[in-house]
């Protein structure tokens, strides 16, 4: 993925937020209460970078029990340059850590099996925070299925490399060679999947994903009691895995729209007003997604300045 493309794409969400406080501003005097959130934007950009910290630990565990150590400075920045490209449809974007943890002499193909691993554990962990808002036994039924649909499709194929292998050649046979070769990348990470399954690894990955995710859902907590709502502190703590988990679902860049969108839904559900619930749901999104992007592109920044001081 291009940088150019990321930068369009962080512009657009940019309008997107924007225009979204400035609608709801002209019906519910939103900017008047932004100073509500002086004292809260900072905390959760602290939550979310402890949450960045948890999460590359993670990683860097799955690297060094594959055989692979990275000197943890260089390790966090090509971590984080997967940030500036996470508003894609499932943060597939964030595979550009490829091409910067290749260059410590990791193959794409465990990077790639790490980014696999880490997203299911992610959507594991959000489904069970979010279980703790969803009252109706449908409804959890509908977001366990969706979580049980992902992982068994990552199941069924790393238990069929015979498959994939069939795919590679009828893709080689056609002369699309390229094609070809992210698939072999895709069937060489789905493969190194497999060494991770292992008590300690699962323990460890479960861990750091509850922590990380359990962190992000209770600065969401601290936010909505700095804007004055006064709901159940499990109920809204619960709230932002479940908007996630929609967002998620929607196959949208990032979950653009449909995780605010669920935000102010559930806020509203509880009799908390369109324009406090529009307030709580960008500034989440601004110290989260927003903030995560700004963090990627000067990981970006810095590693392409040192490989070109490198190659100078």
């Amino acid at each position: 993925m291009k940088i150019s493309r990321a930068l369009i794409g962080f512009i657009l969400l940019t309008v997107f937020y924007v225009g979204a406080l400035l609608w709801t501003d002209s019906k519910k005097e939103v900017f008047s209460q932004i100073p509500l959130l002086m004292n809260a934007i900072p905390a959760l950009i602290g939550i979310s970078f402890f949450s960045y910290l948890v999460r590359y630990f993670r990683w860097h565990w799955l690297l060094r029990r594959a055989g692979y150590k990275v000197a943890l400075g260089y390790g966090f920045l090509a971590y984080l340059a997967g940030f500036a490209f996470t508003a894609t449809p499932g943060k597939v974007g964030e595979l550009i850590r490829i091409r910067y943890f290749s260059r410590a002499n990791v193959p794409a193909s465990t990077s790639f099996g790490a980014f696999v691993f880490e997203r299911a554990f992610d959507l594991i962990v959000v489904l069970l925070l979010a279980s703790l808002v969803i009252s109706q036994q449908k409804y959890f039924i509908i977001a366990l299925g969706f979580v049980l649909v992902f992982l068994a499709f990552l199941v069924l194929l790393a238990l069929n490399a015979a498959l994939i292998g069939w795919i590679i050649g009828l893709l080689n046979s056609f002369g699309w060679a390229r094609l070809a070769g992210i698939v072999l990348v895709v069937r060489d990470g789905l493969a190194a999947c497999r060494l991770w399954f292992k008590p300690l690894d699962l323990l460890v990955c479960f861990a750091c994903g509850l922590a990380a995710w359990g962190a992000t859902a209770a600065g969401f907590l601290l936010l909505t009691q700095g804007l004055g709502i006064s709901i159940d502190s499990i109920t809204v703590f619960a709230m932002y895995p479940l908007a996630m988990l929609v967002g998620a679902a929607s196959m949208l860049p990032g979950g653009v729209g449909t995780t605010e969108l669920t935000i102010v839904l559930l806020l509203g559900f509880y009799g908390v007003s369109t324009g406090v619930a529009t307030l709580a749901a960008v500034a989440i999104r601004l110290a989260t997604i927003w903030f995560a992007m700004l963090v990627g592109f000067m990981a970006v920044a810095t590693l392409e300045w040192r490989f070109a001081t490198v190659k100078g």
